[in-house]
This record gives structure tokens, sequence and C-alpha cells, in this order.
């Protein structure tokens, strides 16, 4: 079984040129026509190799190897192509075109598999467009359901449904959860997204867990007035209490003591936004995540706390609402056995390790046995035009992983 590291690095560059922004950034946002173009060139690497494919109603899109009994549940692998704006070319790619490299080695191999194999490339993991990350995953788990989904929009104000059909993708949401045991288990293969593989000059992670987020909307409105003529004694500064909030969002992510707990503003809106104007509102998105849900939530109930002593305290009124608050993973005993004997037999040194960074295995692993397969990235940059993965690195994923396939489909 050989990995063509030359093709896969040739795949994962022309990959990168469907883009709305100028090399070496990538911006690549769901049901834009970068992205159906995108889309389009991997469906056309499936069908050229032999694969059945196929796309559900929000996109996702399967292409499969038929085993000897397709009777059985299939073993499945991939991610996503979609990316946020001026951001990197291998998060989520290496998922998609590694695992097409896999199956064909295995096929290059001679290896006929009991089980189907199946590569599954996930619509809109990022969050750019519906302000909801993993969104053709939480469809096909069912963790979200096609009545909360036909309320999304985007910024526009276009519903999922008609950017969506715009772009090609018709039939009904509720189509898109999938059959239960569909799936005898998956694996994503992905960079890490974070240094420790390479400070540690460790081949490959595999994940053991995956942290999750609580996403919440926070409003602070407040009163505005000329910059120069309210008095400081009488200001209701909707930033000032947005400030304070925001570094509460530190001090309890910092007061767990636990490495894997971490909070984020990261988005600030002030109105009016005028130099002169003392800010009257402000809209804060906040991030918070832990591989331990309960940790987690305490440090939301710490911040919840806090807002309500800043209400009082500086007369603001503070609104929270619920984007999203999803639970942790863990990582299937029986798949990262495969990844375990994968590796060993390649002779491939390995971590196990805690992914804090999300992923739409995050919600596979609620209908099926799921783990990941990480591949170093330099310095441990993403989600920027500097993501970089070494092609000896995604082609050593890639070979384990064919290898992880072939146990679980044998």
């Amino acid at each position: 079984m050989t990995i063509d590291q030359d093709r896969l690095t040739s795949e994962l560059e022309t990959l990168s040129a469907f883009s709305d922004a100028p090399a070496p950034a990538v911006t690549r946002i769901v049901f834009t026509d970068a992205d159906r173009r995108a889309r389009a060139y991997i469906k056309d690497l499936c069908g050229s190799a032999g694969l059945q494919v196929r796309e559900d109603a929000v996109g996702n899109s399967f292409a499969r190897w038929a085993g000897e009994d397709e009777t059985l549940p299939a073993v499945g692998t991939g991610s996503h192509i979609d990316a946020i704006p001026h951001s990197g070319r291998y998060d989520g790619t290496v998922g998609v075109l590694g695992g097409l490299e896999a199956i064909l080695s295995l096929r290059r191999s001679g290896f006929l598999p009991r089980r189907s194999i199946e590569l599954l490339m996930f619509t809109s993991e990022e969050p750019t467009r519906f302000g909801i990350g993993c969104l053709g995953s939480r469809l096909l788990s069912g963790n979200l359901s096609a009545a909360s989904a036909r309320t999304l929009k985007d910024n526009d104000g276009r519903t999922l449904d008609e950017v969506r059909m715009a772009a090609g993708f018709h039939g009904s949401l509720e189509d898109a959860k999938l059959p239960h045991g569909y799936y005898h288990a998956f694996i994503e293969l992905h960079i890490e997204q974070g240094p420790l593989l390479e400070q540690q000059r460790i081949p490959l992670g595999i994940v053991s867990s995956i942290a999750a987020p609580a996403s919440f909307r926070i409003v602070i409105e407040g009163e505005g007035g000329h910059a120069g003529a309210v008095l400081m004694p009488d200001r209701h500064d909707a930033f000032l209490a947005a400030a304070e909030v925001a570094l509460e969002v530190e001090a309890a992510a910092r007061s767990t003591g636990a490495i894997d707990t971490v909070g984020t503003v990261g988005v600030c809106e002030v109105f009016p936004g005028a130099v002169n104007s003392i800010p009257s509102r402000v809209v804060l998105m906040l991030d918070a995540r832990d591989t331990d849900e309960q940790r987690r939530d305490s440090i939301l109930d710490s911040i919840r706390n806090h807002c309500e002593r800043v209400s009082r305290e500086r007369g603001v009124t503070i609104d929270w609402t619920l984007i999203n608050a999803d639970s942790p993973a863990v990582s299937s005993p029986m798949v990262m056995e495969a990844l375990t004997n994968a590796c060993r037999t390649q002779r491939v040194d390995f971590q196990i390790m805690v992914s804090r960074a999300y992923h739409d295995s995050l919600f596979m692993s609620r209908i099926a046995p799921t783990a990941m397969l990480f591949v170093p990235c330099a310095k441990g940059y993403s989600h920027r035009p500097g993501e970089y993965a070494a092609p000896d690195d995604i082609a050593r994923g890639a070979a384990v992983l064919a290898s992880a396939l072939a146990e679980l489909a044998t």
C-alpha cells in the first residue's frame, strides 16, 4: 500500500485556488461560487475514481467504494472544504483529499473491503455564513432539526433554504438525517491546528476527546450621548460595561486551573461607532469551551453572575441569547485501537491527545463510533494564510488512515 504524495499535494494546491481571496489566503464560504466550483472538483475526482457519488439536501457529499457485503454498515472518513475568510489551504481539506487518497491506495493494493468505505464531505463546518458550525453534520446526525435549520439566515437575510436551493441542492432537509446504524465507524483526518505535535516532534496524534463550545450573543444596552457634554458621573457607557464582561470571560476561564478551559470574546460591535459619541449599545459574541461540560458550564455561570453585577453598577441592561451549547465527545475505543494498530503497523510514533478545536466528528460521534487522526501543522498556525502541513506528514497520515480503514472494513 503506497500513498501518491505528489498527486495528493497537487490536489490540495488545486483545491486552494477555488477561493475568493488571493493566494496564499483561502476564502471559501459555503454555497458561494468558489464553494460550488470546489465541490465540483472533488466530485469529479471521486467520479473519475469510480466511486458512487451522491449528495443530500444540504450538500453533504458521499463517495462510496462498495464493499463485498453492502448490507453491512459502512466505514466512513472525511471532513470539510469550506474555509473562513483569509484562512489557509489545509483545514478540513486534508481530511477530504487525504481520505480519498487513502481509499485509492487501498484499491491499488488489491484490498477488497467487506464493508463499504465511504468518503464524506461535510457542508459548512465553519460558522461563517449561518452563524452555526458543523451545519451538515448536525443535520445528518439529527443534532439539528430540519425545522430549526430552516430558521437560519445569513448576513443578507437569506434563509438556508433559499441559499442551498440557489446553489442546486434541493429536496427535504428532513431527509438529511442518516438512518440508524448507517456507519460502523468513522475517522476524520485533520491538521492539529495547534503546536504540540510539532513541538514534541511526534508524527501523529490520535484524538481521545473533542472539546465542545457554548456560544452566546450578549447585547449590552446603555445610554448614548455627546462625548464632551455628558459628564463622567452621569454616564452609562455600554462599551465600558462590555469591557468588564470580556475581562471576566478571561478571568473565569483561568480560574478553573484546567488547561482545557478556554473563553473568548471574538466579536465586539459598538454602536453608534463614532469617536465623539458615547457607546449606547454593544454586541459581544462569546465562545467558551472545555472537554468537561460541567466545568465549562460553571464558568458560564460565573460570567452571568458578573454580568448582573456590571448591569447594576453601571446602569445598563445585559441580555444573553444562546447560539449553541454542545456536549464534548469521547472517542471510540474500537476506532482508537484501529488507529493505534495502524500506527504500529506503519511504524509511526503517535501521541494520544485532546482536540481543543471542534470538528464534524463531534456530531458523528453521536451516531457512530468515531475518532480523529491529527497531523502536525507548522507552529500550530491555522485559520490564517500561513497555515501549513508538510507533504510528508499529510502522506503519513493518509497511510495510517488507510490501514485503519482496512481493519475496520474487514
